[in-house]
């Protein structure tokens, strides 16, 4: 009987992420009933995405980093909406109410959902491609890619230049199988506890709330460390010196006290692109989009005026 015991336990032990992750709670039409915004039907599944700002204007289309939906944009979206740009946000797929979809999340799978979305709403017009985090990442590589598609790249501590990775992050990307085990069982805890308990702002507290329930849903984990192990893997040096060749204008916003994406990345992009205008956001870190996002648009009106 003994040996009976052990098996048992050996392989709960062995599958409890995966049971853990099926427990989670999945999206689908009655987590999105209400929701703020629009569905897609897209290629690789259904994105979730929203309009802010005026029904006419130059369109710029928002795309958020690894570990946050769209709603750590909202604060920039309304501010670009107020200086009339027609403003596109949307989720990743894994993240906020879009769909998980399978597959490496690498820069073919990022590009191919902003392309289909895209393609969906029927925008042929030019574009501002901006981009925070892992979005910076996707920005610049849909813009080295389409840059006939760009109007300008705005990047707010943007991945793909340099990035401080833990331990921990680089085993389990570098790991598969036991990675994925690890990470199963310790991400969710490790995550939670990155997250501030409570906030002043309502809307910081909204941003970190949405951060909580993440970590609730189906597929979100899975999709996060996807995107460690494909897109955030990738260096973007060819990417933005292709811009700079094809004067594509690129505008890099920095957070002083950015412990994710140093601020030594300023000086790695300035030798990859010396047209890039860079700024730097003071006393922020690299939640700069929900806690400081009217100086983040500051800087992105400053960098744009020199």
């Amino acid at each position: 009987m003994w040996f009976w015991g052990f098996l048992l336990i050996v392989l709960l032990v062995a599958f409890a992420p995966a049971i853990i992750e099926r427990l989670r709670q999945t999206i689908g039409p009655k987590q999105r009933a209400g929701a703020d915004g629009d569905f897609a039907q897209l290629s690789q599944g259904i994105t979730h995405y929203k309009w802010v700002g005026p029904v006419r204007g130059p369109v710029a289309v928002l795309i958020h980093g690894l570990t946050s939906p769209s709603i750590a944009l909202e604060g920039v979206a309304e501010g670009l909406g107020k200086r009339g740009y027609r403003v596109l946000t949307y989720d990743l797929y894994g993240r906020g109410l879009s769909d998980a979809a399978p597959g490496l999340q690498d820069r073919a799978f990022f590009l191919r959902q902003l392309t289909d979305l895209l393609d969906h709403l029927g925008l042929t017009e030019e574009i501002t491609c901006v981009g925070y985090s892992m979005g910076g990442a996707i920005a610049t590589a849909f813009a080295a890619q389409s840059p006939h598609r760009i109007n300008r790249v705005i990047l707010f501590a943007t991945a793909g230049v340099e990035t401080v990775e833990s331990d921990f992050s680089k085993f389990c990307r570098n790991t598969p199988v036991l990675g994925d085990w690890v990470y199963g069982l310790v991400a969710r805890g490790r995550i939670l506890g990155q997250i501030p308990t409570d906030s002043a702002n309502p809307y910081v507290e909204r941003v970190l709330d949405a951060q909580r329930q993440e970590l609730k849903r189906q597929g979100y984990l899975p999709a996060v460390l996807s995107s460690r192990r494909g897109m955030l893997a990738e260096s973007m040096e060819k990417d933005h010196r292709k811009l700079g060749r094809e004067d594509v204008p690129v505008v890099a916003i920095w957070a002083e006290q950015d412990e994710v994406i140093p601020i030594s990345a300023l000086g790695t992009l300035a030798q990859w692109n010396r047209l890039a205008r860079q700024e730097v956001v003071a006393k922020a870190d690299h939640a700069v989009p929900y806690t400081h996002p009217q100086e983040l648009l500051d800087a992105v009106a400053n960098a744009m005026r020199d």
